[in-house]
């Protein structure tokens, strides 16, 4: 035990009096005892007990004011360390959902020493409630906006800067949403290869993809922080794409126009064969562009930043269908999120040009609330609108209005979503159609 200055004060006083209390002893005859008592000394020494009592008591005091305070300072470092971690995880979900990444990082990984692949995928399935103005009708899709698909990504680092990658991603779709119609409700299996490609990805001089993958403008038109992006972004035609207008007049007989063909967000050229460059990212901003198969090319313009409570995301792209009788393609979008308060906006335009005929536009807009109202995860709560002009034909006009909610279960990969949507188109010629309205009830597990 360590000796304290204070012990060592005690001790000596208490041997000062030890050799001042003398009790003399004969060696034959004990018979008489002399004390002598020196009480100055005494006193001194109750005196000095009792400052040393005076001063425990006051550093005791001290002591805990010290812990109170501690204990307040732990408090406040964990509410900070709470909304730290908060802000961080709507931060990087807003990051994710603007660079419209579908599938989450691997969990599983296996390879050579230099080589690592990894595994992951999800499955997206709804039921379909769909109203084209003569009829309601249900149907189990998997759903398009963001499908079932299994996602192979192999990497090496061949240096420091330098990263050699490979994907292959194949989408499993059974009754794709895309493909039902009124008259094929069970279309059955789809598979499709979303991605094959290779790719060596440098941070000081960017990154070349060779293969089926992204062109430089898809998704261009889907900037999208409202945590919606994956069930209910500004492809609005995605759950009901082949279903087809029926006549409003008479037995309310199918059109040949399709949603699909009445609304369209023009995002740039999907995903196609193509070689493909991206620069750096330099103040949140990259570039890229991509030469693709049949003549065809385009380019774009990405942005993401963050600052003053507010994430932002923006894309913008130029992009040479090779359609006949047509011209270019532009498209961009702007998506912004209140950290705080989990308000949204995100807005889209396209345009697709066309020779000796009016242009098709898109306009799009969207509001949102990202809401922490449970323990299992954020939910969103979207409304949207969608203006479509001179599609399929010149001075038609099409509508869209919907709105939705996805719950999300952080746990376990998980969403679950509820959305509504109105599809109306005014004719300019030709029959008048319908309306067509379609619910949805939704799941999304990624892995």
């Amino acid at each position: 035990m360590k000796t304290t200055k204070s012990q060592n004060h005690y001790s000596l006083l208490f041997f000062r009096a030890a050799l001042t209390v003398t009790v003399p002893f004969g060696v034959e005859h004990a018979n008489a005892q002399s004390v002598r008592v020196d009480t100055q000394l005494l006193q001194q020494l109750q005196d000095t007990i009792q400052q040393q009592q005076v001063q425990l008591h006051k550093q005791a005091e001290t002591l805990d004011a010290l812990q109170r305070q501690i204990d307040d300072l732990k408090q406040a470092t964990g509410e900070i360390q709470n909304q730290a971690a908060q802000t961080v995880s709507t931060a990087q979900q807003a990051v994710d959902s603007s660079r419209h990444v579908d599938t989450p990082s691997a969990i599983f990984t296996s390879g050579g020493e230099h080589l690592k692949l990894s595994i992951s995928g999800q499955l997206n399935r709804a039921v379909n409630f769909v109203n084209d103005g003569k009829s309601t009708e249900t149907y189990f899709v998997d759903h398009t906006t963001s499908g079932s698909r299994v996602n192979f990504v192999a990497s090496a680092r061949m240096s420091e800067d330098l990263m050699l990658g490979s994907r292959i991603e194949i989408a499993i779709a059974p009754d794709n949403s895309a493909i039902i119609s009124q008259s094929t409700p069970t279309p059955g299996d789809s598979f499709n290869q979303r991605w094959t490609e290779i790719s060596l990805a440098s941070n000081q001089y960017g990154k070349l993809s060779l293969g089926k993958g992204d062109t430089a403008s898809n998704t261009t038109a889907e900037a999208d922080l409202s945590g919606t992006l994956s069930v209910q972004n500004s492809s609005v035609a995605d759950i009901v794409y082949n279903m087809s207008f029926r006549e409003r007049a008479g037995d309310h007989a199918l059109t040949t126009i399709k949603v699909s063909n009445a609304f369209s967000n023009q995002d740039g050229l999907n995903r196609e064969s193509r070689f493909r460059y991206d620069t750096p990212r330099f103040y949140g901003f990259s570039l890229a562009a991509s030469s693709v198969s049949n003549r065809r090319a385009d380019a774009a313009v990405f942005w993401d930043g963050q600052g003053y409570g507010f994430n932002a995301a923006a894309r913008a792209a130029v992009s040479n269908p090779n359609i006949a009788q047509a011209g270019k393609r532009y498209d961009g979008s702007f998506s912004i999120l209140h950290s705080n308060t989990g308000l949204n906006l995100t807005l889209s335009a396209g345009s697709q040009e066309h020779d000796n005929q009016i242009n098709d536009t898109n306009l799009y807009g969207k509001l949102g609330w990202l809401a922490k109202l449970n323990s299992f995860g954020n939910t969103a709560f979207i409304m949207e609108y969608t203006r479509a002009e001179n599609t399929p034909s010149a001075h038609d006009v099409g509508y869209e209005v919907g709105a939705g909610i996805d719950q999300f279960f952080d746990k376990y990969d998980t969403e679950l979503y509820l959305q509504y949507r109105r599809f109306s188109l005014n004719r300019n010629s030709g029959p008048a159609v319908q309306d067509i309205f379609a619910g949805t009830l939704g799941a999304r597990v990624r892995f």
